[in-house]
């Protein structure tokens, strides 16, 4: 796979916009180098890239994840994650230490939020029995990107939704001053205010949240 990786990156690097690149680095507070494709182009240029090299599937699939993650220019993290929505139902129980390693490496929310709600979303709900062994030590760790992940991984659940966890979760964040964290907190009760919205107006009621947590729960709750 080192090949296809190295022919995928020159692919998108004869691409490249050097013009538009800085702007797209500032939005991301120049966090990553960027090559200035945007995501219509990049979608397109994925997505003939597999038409001209097929795509992988299996174990070789997360190694081209994982050498794409290696690559400095944001875009190739981008591509990783649509590599990931191919592999979807075929992932293996072991797959989450990818998943995971991913979460902890070259974190941003662009990343972070797609693999929490989807790649370990996803993942969680088909493996069950993973969610103590992985989400209950997320939710502890000093890491705040899997604090995120934990609170967020159920973000597509609706009534599938452990609410009981989701509450602790939040429960045990709900005093930190992070941002992410905050966020994270209100997007969750958001989301699943779609399905119950009376419980969460009275986990809001009695819990000491940020404003900004709370703004963000209550988007959709009627007064």
């Amino acid at each position: 796979m080192e090949d296809y990786t190295a022919e995928l990156a020159a692919w998108f690097r004869s691409h490249a916009a050097p013009e538009k690149a800085a702007p797209m680095a500032a939005y991301m507070r120049d966090k990553f180098p960027f090559l200035g494709i945007k995501s219509p182009e990049r979608k397109q240029l994925t997505k003939e890239f597999w038409a001209n090299h097929g795509i992988p599937t299996g174990d070789e699939l997360l190694e081209v994840v994982r050498r794409l993650w290696e690559l400095p220019e944001r875009e190739f993290q981008n591509v990783a994650m649509s590599f990931l929505d191919k592999h979807g139902k075929r992932a293996k129980v072991e797959d989450i230490d990818t998943f995971e390693h991913l979460i902890v490496t070259k974190s941003w929310w662009d990343t972070v939020d797609y693999l929490a709600a989807h790649s370990m979303g996803d993942h969680l709900a088909k493996y069950p029995e993973l969610i103590p062994v992985y989400a209950d030590r997320w939710i502890v760790s000093d890491d705040y990107w899997l604090r995120r992940t934990a609170i967020l991984y159920q973000l597509r659940y609706k009534g599938r939704t452990d609410v009981d966890r989701m509450f602790a979760y939040i429960e045990r964040c709900k005093d930190e001053s992070e941002f992410f964290i905050r966020k994270a907190i209100g997007w969750a009760l958001r989301e699943y205010s779609k399905t119950d919205e009376d419980a969460v107006r009275r986990f809001v009621e009695r819990t000491p949240l940020s404003p900004l947590s709370v703004k963000e729960a209550l988007k959709h709750v009627s007064t």
